[in-house]
C-alpha cells in the first residue's frame, strides 16, 4: 500500500471526506483510511474536484469523496494495490 493523501475535512451529514492528494487516484481504486480512529477499507466510488465530478485527480488536487464511515482530519489514505 502507498500513501495517496491525507484527510483534511470531513462533512459528516454528506459523508464525504476532503483528501489532499500526493499521488494519482481514480474511480475504481481500492483505498484504505488509517490513523487517528480511522481504520477501514472502501472502493472510490465518486470523486469530485471543485464540485465537478471527474473519473481521475491527480497529484496536488484536493478532491471530494463519499466514504462509508467517518473519518477523521489527519486520517491517512492509502492505495491498495492489487495482488
Amino acid at each position: 500500500m502507498k500513501p495517496v493523501g491525507k484527510v483534511t475535512h470531513y462533512y459528516g451529514k454528506s459523508e464525504v471526506a476532503i483528501v489532499d492528494l500526493v499521488a494519482p487516484l481514480k474511480v475504481g481504486d481500492k483505498i484504505k483510511f488509517e490513523g487517528h480512529g480511522s481504520d477501514f477499507e472502501q472502493t472510490v466510488d465518486s470523486l469530485q474536484v471543485d464540485h465537478e465530478n471527474v473519473d481521475s485527480a491527480k497529484k496536488g488536487d484536493v478532491v471530494g469523496l463519499k466514504v462509508g464511515s467517518k473519518v477523521r482530519e489527519g486520517a491517512i489514505v492509502l492505495k491498495v494495490e492489487a495482488e
